[in-house]
C-alpha cells in the first residue's frame, strides 16, 4: 500500500488531483440540496384526473380563426335566387328591391342565357344551372326545372373558390318573387350555431299543401336557410339523393328528401312566408305574429299590398319603415281608447284599423279573411293557422289607414309614421258612439328598437293619446311597461 508523501519538515502531502474531487463532491451535495429545498417548496397535492379530462389533455387545441367569433351578418350568407329566363325581364324587379351588390353574396341561377340584362350592377350575377337531362323525372303534374332548382345550394357551394368558402357560414334559398328583410334574416340566423347542421323555413299558409307535400319541409318560395356544414353534406349526397325521388312534384320536397336521408328535421321559424293564398293579403300582414318578418313571396299572385298602386312601388313602399326599424316593421299592437269605445289595431309601418266596440287580444291577432286559400276557395278549414270573418255585424267593419309616410324626429329621437284613411264604403251604423269615419289620420310614434328580438317574444304595447284635433289620433307604440296589460276595457 502506497503511503503519501513527506516533506523534509515531517508533514504529509495531499495529491493536487485529491484535493480537487472533494471540492466537487462537496458542490455537488450542495446543488442536490438546493434543488430538493426547491421541489418540496412547490410542490402540490396530487390530483387525480378522470378520463375525459386526460383525453382533452392530450388532445391537440384548435387554433383560433380571425373572424371566427363574431357576430353572423350579411357578409357571411351567400344567396341563391333561383329564376327562369322567360319571367326574367319581370321579377327581377323585386330582386333590385331587397338585393345590394355591394353588402351582399349570391348568384341568380337561370335555365339560359338571357338578353336583357342590361342592369345588372343592381343584381345578383347571373349563373345557368348545370345540365339534369340525365336525372328521372316521372310527376306528370310538375316540371322538370325542379331537379335544376333543387340543386341551386349545391351548384353554389362549387362555385366558391376556397377563399370565398372560409367566410360563409349560411345559404339561404329563394325565388325571384321572393323579397327579404336581410337584417331580420340575420336577426334569425343569428340564433343558431352555424358550425352545426341547420335547415331553416317554414311552411305553407295551405293546409292542403303541407299535407300533399310536407309538413316538415320549408317551403322554398318563402326562402329557407342551410348552415354551411349542412350545404357540404348534402352536396356530396344530393345527386344520389334525387335519383331515388323521380315521382317528386317540385325542389323544395326534393331538398327536404335528402335532408331526411341526412336526419336533419325542419327547424321552423314562422318569419318566412310562402303566402300560399289568393287575393288581398291584409290580414296576414295586419295579425303578423310576434316574430321578426323576413321574408313574402308569390307577389305576381296576390293583390299589391298597398291600394292603388302597383306591385312593385307597394313593395318599394313598405321598405321605407323597414330602413327606421326593421325589427319592428308589421309588428302588431293592440290597445283601446276607452273614451270613444274603440278597439285599435296598428301593424307598424302598414296600416292602422279602428273598430268600434271591444274585441279582445285573443281575436284581434288572428288575421282576418281577407284572402282566399290556394285553391281559391273560402273555405278557412283549409288554412294552417287559425282565422277570423273580417266582421260578423256591418258596425264592426274596420276603418283602414295605410301608412302615408314615415321618418325619423331627430328631436323627439322617435319615428313618426303617419296612416291615412282608406276611403271605402262603410255601412250605416246606429250604434251611439264616436263615429271613426272622422278621422282622417293617424300618427304613430315609436322609438326605433333593433334588440327587440334579442329579449322574449311579446307583442309591443300602444297607447292612444288625448289630442284636440277630432280628425287626428294619436298613438305611441313601444315596449309594454312594468305591469301593463293589453286587456278589455
Amino acid at each position: 500500500m502506497k503511503r503519501n508523501q513527506k516533506d523534509s519538515s515531517g508533514v504529509s502531502m495531499i495529491r493536487p488531483g485529491g484535493k480537487l474531487m472533494i471540492w466537487l463532491i462537496l458542490f455537488i451535495s450542495i446543488t442536490y440540496i438546493i434543488y430538493t429545498l426547491k421541489i418540496v417548496s412547490t410542490s402540490r397535492p396530487c390530483q387525480y384526473l378522470t378520463f375525459s379530462e386526460t383525453i382533452l389533455q392530450q388532445r391537440p387545441q384548435k387554433k383560433a380563426v380571425a373572424g371566427e367569433h363574431e357576430a353572423t351578418d350579411l357578409n357571411h350568407v351567400v344567396f341563391g335566387i333561383a329564376a327562369s329566363s322567360k319571367l326574367w325581364k319581370k321579377r327581377k324587379e323585386y330582386i333590385k328591391i331587397w338585393y345590394k351588390p355591394k353588402k351582399m353574396r349570391g348568384y341568380v341561377w337561370l335555365d339560359k342565357e338571357v338578353t336583357d340584362a342590361g342592369d345588372q350592377e343592381n343584381l345578383p350575377p347571373i349563373r345557368i344551372s348545370g345540365d339534369t337531362s340525365s336525372f328521372p323525372y316521372a310527376n306528370k303534374k310538375g316540371s322538370r326545372s325542379a331537379i335544376r332548382l333543387s340543386r341551386i345550394i349545391s351548384e353554389t357551394l362549387k362555385h366558391l373558390d376556397s377563399d370565398s368558402r372560409k367566410s360563409v357560414r349560411w345559404f339561404v334559398m329563394g325565388d325571384d318573387d321572393t323579397v327579404f328583410v336581410t337584417d331580420n334574416l340575420i336577426r334569425v340566423l343569428r340564433k343558431y350555431d352555424h358550425g352545426q347542421m341547420y335547415y331553416i323555413g317554414s311552411l305553407s299558409e295551405s293546409h292542403l299543401q303541407n299535407i300533399f307535400f310536407s309538413y316538415g319541409m320549408a317551403y322554398g318560395g318563402g326562402g329557407f336557410a342551410i348552415s354551411y356544414p349542412l350545404a357540404v353534406a348534402l352536396s356530396k349526397i344530393q345527386d344520389r339523393c334525387i335519383q331515388r325521388y323521380p315521382a317528386l312534384y317540385g325542389s323544395d320536397d326534393r331538398i327536404q328528401a335528402c335532408m331526411a336521408e341526412l336526419g336533419v328535421p325542419l327547424t321552423k321559424e314562422q318569419g318566412f312566408h310562402q303566402y300560399d293564398v289568393h287575393g288581398n293579403l291584409f290580414g296576414l300582414l295586419a295579425a303578423h305574429p310576434v316574430t321578426p318578418f323576413v321574408s313574402m313571396h308569390h307577389l305576381d299572385v296576390v293583390e299589391p299590398i298597398f291600394p292603388n298602386m302597383t306591385r312593385v312601388r307597394s313593395i318599394k313602399k313598405l321598405t321605407t319603415p323597414m330602413k327606421l326599424d326593421s325589427a319592428g316593421v308589421l309588428q302588431q299592437s293592440i290597445c283601446y281608447d276607452k273614451y270613444k269605445s274603440w278597439t285599435v289595431s296598428v301593424s307598424w309601418g302598414y296600416a292602422v284599423q279602428v273598430f268600434r266596440g271591444s274585441f279582445s287580444p285573443r281575436e284581434m291577432e288572428m288575421p282576418s279573411r281577407t284572402f282566399l286559400n290556394w285553391y281559391k276557395k273560402a273555405d278557412y278549414t283549409a288554412y294552417a293557422f287559425n282565422t277570423r270573418p273580417v266582421s260578423r255585424n256591418p258596425c264592426q267593419k274596420p276603418f283602414v289607414f295605410y301608412m302615408s309616410g314615415a321618418k325619423f324626429d331627430k328631436q323627439l329621437n322617435t319615428t313618426v309614421s303617419e296612416y291615412t284613411r282608406h276611403r271605402v264604403p262603410h255601412p250605416a251604423c246606429r250604434w251611439e258612439m264616436t263615429n271613426p269615419g272622422e278621422i282622417n289620420t293617424i300618427v304613430v310614434y315609436k322609438k326605433p328598437d333593433p334588440h327587440l328580438w334579442d329579449r322574449s317574444p311579446r307583442r309591443n304595447c300602444c297607447r292612444v293619446l288625448q289630442t284636440k284635433r277630432n280628425n287626428t289620433l294619436w298613438i305611441n307604440v313601444g315596449v309594454c311597461r312594468a305591469g301593463e296589460v293589453t286587456e278589455v276595457k
